[in-house]
């Protein structure tokens, strides 16, 4: 039987940090999957809230949970059952039994609490070494963290998983971008961890000092907390000269290392020795069949201080077992297009603000820097793109660069904006997760 928390790094010559686990049969996998859900319902029925929502759910006891198809019997947790239970409601162990407690900025109301004991801190550590390692990160390289340090469970999570892996970490976090510029390269780091926006932001900045960060030690780069395209993910490769992977994870599940692209960057490997994934639709929660695209559910199977039943991510993906080229099995999740909840509806059509990125990134002359600002006139809804001009592009063109923008907008993605098209460097540069649409047609904007 396989323990929730796993044996410190070795060397291996097979797949992964974890080859046993990462090349594991699905067989064997859907063997320990059920095990794993058995146990966790055990440990909810022991919680009030959780036991009385089971039931009416129409599950008698837990051994009525036989085998992983019973898993759509189960009910749904969402993001406001933790809001409503602020701060430790719903945590299954009392907080002087924690270890840490990280939090949400709380920007859109109270901020979301996640605990985690002992035990899940070296579960954490663990995959986020084993992610580290798929991404191509090895022990000994430099890694140049600049994902944010504090409640945010990036930093942390990043740096505890780079440590697990032997690797030397730089806990930069964010900001100072002009002295990152210098640690990268004086310190020689091979790995950077940061958001995409960020490490644009970090290649921007290198630029305007001269420096050519494609001559650097860097080789790969480990990105996530915001949705970002393919185009965006070139970009990065062409001004870094690195392999760009993306990685996913959210605090309420566990923070990153949840679920990484390997070096093919053919879909995210969600490790499901400690997790279970599926996809639903998002109006009816019906469960959807494997490569159909819908909303992503996530349940933890080894958390022990917050574990997290059919959690809704509001992610909007879609799941393959097709065996990689890298020998993995674990299911791949097919890239994150967007959020449920960041979808915009504008006059009838659905709009990610990553199928406006995919258009700007690459375009030439743009800078891969926007914002996207929805008012109303009238009663039809209206979207102005600010965006930026390439240095030494003349300001003159600004106004028939817009345009170009404006059709390239209409003819791919289905709707009308207003370009802007400002200087360098007008457009605020973000150290954390980019705030790419500003939303003002509830405010009479």
């Amino acid at each position: 039987m396989m323990t929730a928390t796993a044996a410190a790094p070795r060397t291996h010559d097979g797949v992964g940090l974890h080859p046993e686990v990462e090349s594991m049969p699905r067989e064997r996998l859907a063997a320990l999957q059920t095990q794993r859900l058995r146990e966790l319902v055990e440990r909810l029925w022991q919680q009030p809230w959780h036991r009385q929502r089971l039931q009416q759910a129409g599950l008698g006891a837990p051994q009525d949970l036989r085998s992983l198809a019973d898993l759509h019997r189960l009910p749904f947790m969402v993001k406001t059952d933790l809001r409503d239970h602020y701060p430790f409601g719903l945590f299954a162990q009392p907080v002087d039994q924690l270890a840490r407690i990280h939090a949400s900025s709380g920007t859109t109301g109270k901020p979301t609490v996640v605990g985690y004991n002992t035990a899940d801190l070296n579960v954490w550590a663990d995959l986020m070494a084993r992610t580290l390692h798929c991404a191509g990160a090895r022990r000994g390289d430099v890694v140049h963290n600049a994902y944010g340090y504090g409640l945010f469970t990036g930093g942390l999570g990043m740096h505890a998983g780079a440590e697990r892996l032997g690797a030397v970490v730089v806990p930069v976090s964010g900001g100072s971008t002009e002295r990152q510029v210098s640690l990268i390269v004086d310190f020689g780091a091979r790995v950077l961890c940061a958001t995409p926006s960020y490490a644009l932001a970090i290649a921007e900045v290198a630029e305007q000092q001269g420096v050519d960060l494609r001559n650097s030690a860097l080789r790969v780069g480990l990105f996530g907390a915001e949705p970002w395209s393919e185009a965006m993910r070139r970009e990065i490769e062409s001004r870094l000269n690195l392999r760009a992977i993306d990685n996913y994870g959210l605090s309420e599940i566990m923070g990153p290392g949840v679920a990484v692209e390997c070096e093919q960057q053919d879909g995210l490997h969600g490790w499901e020795d400690h997790f279970l994934f599926e996809v639903v639709h998002p109006d009816t929660q019906a469960p959807l069949p494997e490569g159909e695209v819908g909303e992503l559910v996530i349940t933890t199977l080894t958390k022990q201080a917050l574990p997290m039943l059919r959690y809704r991510t509001r992610d909007i993906t879609r799941l393959t077992t097709a065996r990689c080229a890298c020998g993995r099995t674990h299911v791949r999740l097919l890239r994150v297009s967007g959020r449920n909840d960041d979808m915009l509806i504008v006059r009838g059509v659905n709009v990610f603000p990553t199928q406006i990125e995919a258009v700007l990134v690459g375009q030439p002359h743009v800078a891969p820097h926007y914002l996207l600002v929805l008012t109303r006139r009238g009663s039809l809804d209206h979207v102005t793109l600010e965006t930026e001009a390439e240095p030494g592009f003349a300001p003159e063109r600004y106004e028939a660069l817009g345009h170009e923008i404006g059709h390239r907008v209409k003819s791919t993605v289905g709707i009308t904006v207003d370009v802007v098209v400002r200087a360098p460097g007008e457009l605020p540069r973000s150290q954390g997760k980019a705030v790419r649409v500003r939303d003002l047609r509830g405010q009479g904007g």
